[in-house]
């Protein structure tokens, strides 16, 4: 063929590959002892920072992100390294002033990233404009990003049109991001042939194989003039990951787009990968295998494991097919924008929370609201107007670019966090996350970061880590009885005990001398069931961000009185009732699950 040429390979296995099978869990020091090998196999480049990685080596891993950087720059000297960058949003969940976008990507340029995968969860290219410039700057490499969904609006001419426009900003080359696996062969063929035919750049196919498409999509790719596919080491390869990057170099072997790569070399990587995968067994889900449904409830691989994990902590794991069926429609609701981080979580989370209340919308995160007020960008399509009332009654809508609202922040940033920063990595840390951030600076200055712990396999659970036989008992506090099931494992404090509680089907992991100290603990709380209109409680469990009331305010039917945090997103909840606040049972910081008085407010205004 005439547009036949040597085929690059991207490979995922240090970033995409583990965040959509266990989590994001894979730790640097089963990465470093394997960078020689990788180094050699002759990769156009290699994914390794971005994306998740950032939030879990802080949140779960008590790594620090910019020394694993660091770290694997020195162990991969003669490849090119690549990160996922959100555009405006970078690795966090809101979009940044220009100057903290700016210095980011200086740093991350500086600590060892030379491609930038740039993209914006709502193919909004004006959220690309400062991360791209920043790019050029640092005289890196700027790959131009379209994030491939399926609806009424997403169509050939407008992804053709946003790959010109990307190629007009500057960009050095186009990836076609199919993050849930949408893209169908034919499809492929046609969409890469348009974009070709009218953008001469290099071209990339990123697609995980959730339907169990992505290698028969890239092949079509490769075809109609593709020149790069990423592909994911076998170990972890496949189902809502990536295809084999072994199986796609064995399929272009003896051809025209032979990629070169040695499979034997290959082969070993993969052997060292997939003894590796049996340490973090505990965060596999039987959500992340292939399956073809994927077409219908669109939900992408990243997601999929992160929504498992995150209704197995709230016992609430049977519930996920409700939740599949209704990410779509929440996705209509909101104008179908791509399910991507960070509309992937605001979707993903607005239909937990509508499944697990029982009543659609009865809960709005915050998230959704800014969504609705243009703080993310333009929605693809027209939002459910109805909803946008529900959500932010009359206030504005925002239709330009959402930084163009934004100050400069980085100044501000360095004085909050103050001497805990010692670089300007630490204050760019806390940017990204300010509480989790600040914590992880504090327990770095302290001695007292501690990773989650992994647990061995003869510990695993589908249901519950480090399950075995659950006791099942009743306890009385304070006048109530609570339904509790606890299952002990061992702890590695000598005299320790890690009790894995149910109270009243809520998970919660806890370390206790003996059961009795639980007891003991559980009883000084002082909170009741929720059983009174006046009684605000939440719809999941979560953390307390805010306590917006004190004792004695009056406060109004709809009424704003907390802010809570779940699953990385934060939820104002309201009073039902008019009335004066008479006891606020939480402060911030305190964890708080569903049927729990955590404010009582009296129901007259009068008071």
């Amino acid at each position: 063929m005439s547009n036949a040429k040597k085929i690059e390979i991207t490979d995922v296995i240090l970033r995409d590959a583990h965040q959509s099978l266990i989590a994001t869990r894979m730790r640097t020091e089963d990465m470093l002892p394997i960078c020689d090998k990788l180094d050699q196999v002759g990769y156009w480049s290699l994914e390794v920072w971005g994306g998740a990685t950032f939030d879990a080596c802080v949140r779960f891993l008590k790594e620090d992100p910019w020394e694993r950087l660091r770290q694997l720059r020195a162990a991969l000297p003669n490849t090119r390294l690549q990160m996922l960058l959100r555009g405006q949003n970078l690795l966090g969940y809101r979009h940044y002033a220009d100057d903290v976008v700016e210095a980011f990507v200086q740093q991350a340029a500086d600590s060892g990233i030379d491609v930038f995968r740039i993209f914006d969860a709502l193919n909004d290219l004006r959220n690309l404009e400062t991360a791209m410039k920043a790019v050029k700057k640092a005289g890196k490499h700027a790959q131009g990003t379209i994030c491939y969904t399926t609806s009424p609006v997403h169509t050939p001419a407008l992804f053709v049109e946003q790959a010109q426009q990307l190629k007009a900003m500057g960009a050095d080359s186009i990836a076609i991001k199919d993050m849930a696996g949408l893209l169908t062969p034919y499809a492929t063929f046609e969409l890469v042939k348009a974009i070709k035919s009218a953008v001469d750049l290099p071209l990339v196919i990123h697609s995980h194989a959730t339907a169990g498409l992505a290698g028969l999509c890239q092949l079509k790719a490769i075809e109609a003039g593709a020149d790069r596919i990423d592909t994911a080491i076998s170990a972890f390869a496949n189902g809502t990951s990536h295809p084999a990057t072994e199986s796609q170099v064995a399929a272009l072997r003896d051809t025209e787009y032979d990629t070169g790569l040695d499979l034997k070399l290959l082969s070993e990587v993969a052997d060292y990968f997939r003894e590796v995968r049996k340490k973090y067994h505990q965060f596999e889900s039987e959500f992340t295998r292939e399956d073809v449904s994927v077409q219908i409830n669109q939900v992408p691989g990243g997601m999929m494991s992160n929504l498992a994990n995150q209704l197995k902590e709230q016992n609430a794991l049977e519930q996920i097919n409700e939740v599949f069926d209704e990410i779509p429609r929440v996705r209509a609701d909101l104008g179908y924008p791509p399910l991507v981080t960070p509309t992937s979580q605001i979707v993903g989370t607005q239909a937990v929370y509508n499944v697990l209340a029982g009543q659609r919308y009865k809960t709005i995160t915050n998230e959704v609201k800014r969504y609705l007020q243009g703080g993310y960008g333009h929605p693809p399509a027209e939002v459910n107007a109805e909803i946008r009332r529900q959500a932010i009654g009359n206030e504005t809508v925002n239709d330009g670019r959402p930084a163009d609202l934004l100050a400069p922040e980085l100044d501000q940033l360095r004085e909050d966090i103050g001497p805990l920063a010692t670089s300007e990595e630490d204050v760019l840390t806390y940017a990204m996350f300010p509480d989790l951030g600040r914590e992880f600076l504090q327990q770095r200055k302290d001695g007292t970061l501690e990773p989650e712990v992994l647990l061995p396999p003869e510990q695993a659970s589908q249901n519950q880590p480090g399950a075995g036989v659950a006791t099942e008992f009743r306890i009385d506090v304070h006048g109530e009885t609570y339904e509790v099931a606890v299952t002990g494992v061992g702890h590695p404090e000598p005299g320790k005990h890690k009790l894995y509680l149910s109270l009243d089907g809520m998970p919660e992991e806890v370390v206790f001398e003996s059961l009795n100290e639980y007891v003991a603990e559980a009883g000084g709380s002082g909170r009741k069931r929720a059983t009174d209109p006046g009684h605000v409680s939440t719809a999941v469990p979560g953390n307390v961000v805010d306590v917006l009331v004190k004792e004695g305010d009056q406060v109004s039917e709809g009424q704003a009185v907390l802010i809570t945090e779940a699953m990385k997103m934060e939820t104002e909840i309201h009073s039902s009732v008019d009335g004066t606040v008479q006891a606020v049972h939480v402060t911030k910081g305190d964890r708080v699950t569903p049927g729990e008085a955590l404010i009582e407010i009296n129901g007259s205004a009068e008071g």
